[in-house]
């Protein structure tokens, strides 16, 4: 690669590029963060600008892929759903209990358009404040969490 990716003293990514410009404060961003979380990285500046393109982060160096790794781990959630317990009613609005690899937790589903079918059967359920819940295999989950599934796809 032609960048050097270091961690400065406030703990903010610091990216010195070969002709010496060094730029502080820039953000890993994940262009595909679900289907290929590991390839299709851009290094963007603190004015939104991106300053490097990684197309596999398999490329890079471990501490560099570590860097990047642990910034993107600190700024993205996603929690993953792991069952579903209830939900107050099968028309929306409605509130769902559920189980993700982060907790219980409970959310209101304002309709069904906020769930995303995507590859496979993976899913996306964002809740009324915006927050996105992904399921990566429907298939997976307990019959329970499938038949509440089912009746809002």
């Amino acid at each position: 690669m032609d960048f050097q990716l270091t961690r400065n003293q406030a703990g903010r990514l610091v990216l010195t590029l070969t002709d010496g410009t060094v730029h502080e404060g820039v953000l890993p961003v994940r262009a595909f963060p679900v289907h290929a979380p590991e390839n299709y990285v851009a290094l963007v500046g603190v004015e939104g600008k991106e300053l490097v393109w990684i197309d596999r982060l398999g490329d890079l160096t471990e501490d560099m892929r570590s860097l990047i790794s642990e910034e993107i781990a600190s700024r993205e959630v996603m929690p993953t759903i792991l069952s579903i317990s209830n939900v107050s009613t099968y028309s929306t609005p409605s509130t769902w209990d559920l189980l993700t690899d982060r907790g219980a937790t409970r959310f209101v589903l304002k309709g069904e358009e906020d769930i995303r079918r995507l590859a496979g059967a993976a899913l996306i359920i964002t809740d009324s404040h915006g927050m996105r819940f992904y399921v990566a295999d429907m298939t997976l989950l307990d019959k329970n969490s499938r038949r509440i599934l089912d009746r809002f796809l």
